[in-house]
């Protein structure tokens, strides 16, 4: 047909299951929003344990957000344990319980963004994150999200057992990861990463600084991260690292933010 034109591809005549098409798409990945910075706030670790613990963390986050554009994702707590429970018993899939478990963290999430309200921060839904996040940074203070990614009944099956494996962990870290963070900090109630859990084992040696297949190799009983987080940062192409720092003790996040050797560093 006369005017007709072609659309050229270098992939139009390609199989994308093919490992030698896939390895060849490998290319410089632009960052999107290269001064962000995503704070992950533990469910269980900080926001069970009410005001005494959660206030004073959003002090500090307040504190630097003239200095540092901080995004906050929010895990779930004991409530989302509690439906697992029960969804498990009930013999549900993981995709049920992914479903499920995102629940706790995005009413987490709701209620740290009707804290920050008067501060201009914003509550985005999973969903609207990519389209909306960076017009919510230019017209807003900050913005707050459920920790927890939307795989719902699309999440994959785990290694062992039926638990979903990406929780907030992996939520916030994959939030980091596509706008191209300049840092990912994964605040709990633990220094960082033990060789066993510190609460249990006086003995328990810490790591302030280690690789993610290093930790990996180690298969310690415990950790204070999802394990699926760590498999990401050795594929992660834009954020190399990750850090985990007490949000118990005033000033981590300020170190943190600032580069300062504080808590684990976990890279790729």
């Amino acid at each position: 047909m006369t005017g007709t034109q072609h659309v050229v591809s270098a992939l139009m005549r390609e199989s994308l299951m093919d490992r030698r098409v896939i390895a060849g798409t490998e290319a410089p990945v632009r960052r999107i929003l290269p001064k962000l910075n995503v704070i992950q706030i533990g469910g269980q670790s900080i926001m069970d344990k009410g005001q005494s613990a959660v206030i004073p963390v959003l002090d500090e986050i307040l504190a630097n957000q003239a200095d540092y554009t901080q995004v906050i994702g929010v895990g779930p707590g004991v409530r989302a344990r509690h439906i697992l429970s029960i969804g498990l018993d009930l013999g549900l899939p993981t995709g049920a319980l992914a479903t499920l478990a995102a629940k706790s963290a995005a009413q987490n999430a709701y209620m740290v963004s009707c804290l920050l309200a008067s501060q201009g921060f914003v509550y985005l839904e999973a969903p609207f994150i990519v389209q909306l996040l960076p017009a919510m940074l230019a017209a807003t203070r900050g913005a707050v999200f459920n920790g927890v990614p939307p795989y719902d009944l699309w999440e994959h099956p785990p290694a062992l057992g039926k638990i979903p494996p990406h929780g907030s962990d992996a939520g916030s870290y994959l939030v980091g990861e596509v706008f191209g963070a300049r840092k990912v900090i994964l605040i709990k109630d633990v220094d960082g990463v033990y060789t066993a859990d510190p609460k249990l084992d006086p003995a328990a040696t810490f790591i302030p600084e280690i690789k993610a297949a290093e930790l990996m190799a180690m298969r310690l009983q415990t950790l204070p991260i999802e394990p699926v987080v760590l498999e990401l940062l050795t594929r992660s192409k834009l954020v190399k690292s990750i850090r985990i720092i007490n949000g118990l003790v005033p000033g981590n996040l300020t170190k943190a933010l600032a580069g300062e050797p504080v808590g684990t560093l976990i890279h790729s």
